[in-house]
């Protein structure tokens, strides 16, 4: 066996149907398209959501609600998160340590949470503070700096 005697398993291959070839072949006329109407002609192509004339789905169905264009998306961070982190012995929080820590990416802006707690003085910097962290984040001598 070579190259040049390869061919597909007996019965594995048909020959294709030669369509709109004459009516003795049995498929002229029409050529299996049967008769009119817009699949029956030649450059049709089914346009998507496209329902036979009848108003289509995403029209029927009405949009709601809406988008505001100046809403600020925050990367939320608890205390409880915090305290876990500095147990190494971290005094200064800054974007860059939470982008090191793996809790947020470099361009996303930081809000710190007030669940859990802080026992240690930490300086941290971020773009929002809930009432409740600035309150324990003070109450344990620290402070909270808004980037």
């Amino acid at each position: 066996m070579n190259l040049s005697n390869l061919q597909p398993a007996t019965g594995a291959t048909r020959n294709e149907k030669r369509i709109g070839r004459g009516t003795g072949s049995g498929r002229g006329g029409t050529s299996t398209r049967g008769h009119k109407g817009a699949k029956s002609r030649s450059g049709y192509s089914k346009k998507s959501g496209f329902e036979g004339g009848q108003m289509p789905l995403q029209r029927r169905v009405p949009k709601f609600g809406f988008k505001n264009i100046n809403r600020v998306e925050y990367k939320a961070i608890n205390l409880d998160v915090l305290a876990a982190l500095t147990e190494s012995g971290t005094a200064t929080l800054d974007a860059a340590f939470f982008v090191t820590a793996g809790l947020a990416s470099k361009n996303a802006k930081i809000k710190v949470l007030g669940r859990g707690e802080v026992t240690k003085a930490l300086e941290v910097h971020a773009h929002a503070f809930s009432k409740s962290a600035v309150e324990a984040i003070e109450k344990a001598g620290g402070k909270a700096v808004t980037l």
